[in-house]
């Protein structure tokens, strides 16, 4: 069985720097890189590392970083066939600026993705029979993520809403979702909960779940997450590593997550096994370049003695 990502996909102009220049001001940076992106495209390829089947659904433009894209994710196993090539729009891109304590500012240039539309969907999903989960995120048109969220429902799919970026958050998908993942700025952005612990992360969780989502995931950054389910909640504590870019460290965990899913597994169990993805792969440079491999993932909870966040282990 496999996950269907529907989302973006986008070329990363990726600048390291010591420190973020001040506004008006120019400063001298350390390195540039040209990678594979886009929030669909990220979790897309961790699903397929992590050893998933994976359908990718989003759009790029006729340029050559649309063919370097398409590329990727060919190499990572990840089945492209649904990805359309817009006549009027380039390939989306990402400007993002990384300063010496990993943490990152980013400026989105949507480009293709805003030309997925409605029937591309529909398209895709009456060619699509064996997939388990989707998976979605908000940086293509929101009807586009709405009409992909209906039709996994009627095809009896658990549906996982990673709402982000905040700025294209549509209240209207959280009627379609089976479990919602925000981080805090996504968390105050839908519900005005500035999420500083584990208190504030369960008053979220509870609000979404007056809202109509009775599973949520509330990742709180360093304070690790607080996993809900309609009552139940866990804290999943987070895993200290050398962080070296956390480009698409949200992107891991969702993908993380839906793996864990299609096998059966809980969604504690599966924040587990996320958390470990993510942390891991904040260790390296890229949001695609950067997702680890199962086989990694493996020995990384090995050596750190992380018993729970292995999906083959029987402690999980």
């Amino acid at each position: 069985m496999s996950v269907t990502v529907v989302g973006s996909i986008n070329i990363d102009t990726v600048a390291l720097t010591d420190k973020y220049p001040e506004r008006g001001q120019t400063i001298f940076g350390n390195k540039i890189e040209y990678l594979p992106g886009g929030k669909g495209a990220n979790q897309a390829t961790a699903v397929a590392r992590l050893g998933k089947e994976v359908n990718m659904i989003g759009a790029i433009g006729h340029d050559l970083y649309g063919d370097k894209l398409i590329e990727s994710l060919q190499g990572s196993k990840v089945n492209t066939r649904f990805i359309k090539r817009s006549d009027s729009l380039s390939t989306g891109t990402a400007i993002i600026t990384i300063d010496h304590t990993a943490e990152n500012t980013m400026l989105v240039l949507k480009g293709a993705n805003e030309d997925l539309n409605k029937s591309d969907i529909e398209s895709a999903f009456n060619q699509i029979k064996d997939s388990e989960v989707l998976l979605v995120q908000m940086e293509v048109p929101q009807e586009t993520v709405i009409r992909a969220m209906q039709l996994a429902k009627e095809k009896g799919m658990y549906v996982i809403l990673d709402p982000a970026p905040a700025e294209g958050i549509t209240i209207k998908a959280l009627d379609y979702a089976d479990i919602i993942t925000p981080n805090r700025q996504e968390t105050y952005h839908m519900l005005g909960i500035d999420v500083l612990g584990i208190d504030s992360a369960l008053e979220a969780a509870k609000t979404f779940e007056n809202m109509g989502v009775k599973n949520s995931i509330i990742k709180m950054g360093d304070k690790g997450s607080v996993v809900y389910q309609s009552g139940n909640w866990e804290h999943i504590p987070p895993i200290a590593v050398k962080a070296v870019d956390s480009v698409g460290a949200g992107d891991a965990f969702a993908g993380a997550l839906a793996c864990a899913i299609t096998d059966g597994f809980d969604i504690v169990s599966g924040s587990h096994f996320a958390t470990a993805v993510g942390a891991l792969k904040v260790t390296k440079l890229g949001a695609q370049m950067g997702i680890p491999t199962i086989d990694e993932v493996e020995a990384f909870c090995s050596e750190q003695g992380l018993k729970h966040c292995n999906l083959n282990e029987s402690t999980v």
